[in-house]
């Protein structure tokens, strides 16, 4: 249960900041963050989450990574369900909180950092590049995370290679599908969008989830003596 509770606070918190400061900062007149201080406030989330909660759960705040230490050998099945359901619960919650700051100006809260390809996807970018995008991303993202976490690599540096990375990642990416390499972020944000986000929203859990897949096969491969 602990290791749950970890997961809901450490995915809530990974939402509220980084779909936050899409949300609310991002575009503020003048003196906004813009797309910059977005990926470094999503990648800001996962390093505090990591060096005040990852003692407790791993800090894994995402289904694919979750799936991605499982086929890497590095995460015991039965807790996989645990660890999503507490995972996409934490993220809707995120979102609820979210919602009702963004609203308390009187506007609508509009695409809401919602993920999405063609007509939304902030550079128009179709079906094709998001899958390749989402695919990639997140197989980078798992491969340095299990890279950063093994027994053999430098102790107490991983939370900052895998914020840095998450950092890069939606430099990269933000402008392709607004970056979700994270279904429950995903989730979350589609659920109060509905539509289109609704619709799309396969494409941002599937996709992560199979570049997650394919890296914990690779880095299991690469790690084999």
């Amino acid at each position: 249960m602990k290791k749950n509770l970890a997961e809901f606070f450490g995915t809530f918190w990974l939402v509220l900041g980084g779909c936050g400061s899409a949300v609310l900062a991002a575009g503020f007149p003048d003196v906004g963050i813009g797309l910059v201080g977005v990926a470094i406030a999503f990648g800001l989330t996962v390093l505090t989450i990591a060096y005040s909660l990852g003692h407790i759960s791993g800090a894994h705040l995402n289904p694919a990574v979750t799936i991605g230490l499982w086929a890497g050998g590095r995460f015991s099945s039965k807790e996989i369900l645990p660890y999503i359901v507490s995972q996409i619960l934490g993220g809707i919650a995120a979102a609820g909180v979210l919602y009702m700051i963004a609203t308390g100006n009187g506007n609508e809260i509009g695409s809401f950092a919602a993920n999405g390809y063609g007509e939304h996807s902030p550079g128009g970018y179709g079906l094709i590049a998001a899958i390749i995008t989402e695919f990639v991303m997140t197989f980078m993202f798992l491969i340095v995370i299990l890279g950063a976490t093994d027994e053999k690599a430098p102790k107490g540096f991983a939370g900052i290679a895998i914020g840095l990375a998450l950092t890069l990642i939606h430099l990269i990416s933000i402008p392709v599908t607004n970056t979700s390499v994270n279904p429950a972020r995903s989730i979350s944000q589609a659920i109060f969008v509905g539509d289109w986000a609704l619709s799309q929203l396969w494409l941002f859990i599937i996709v992560p989830v199979a570049g997650a897949l394919l890296a914990g096969v690779v880095y299991k491969y690469l790690r084999k003596e």
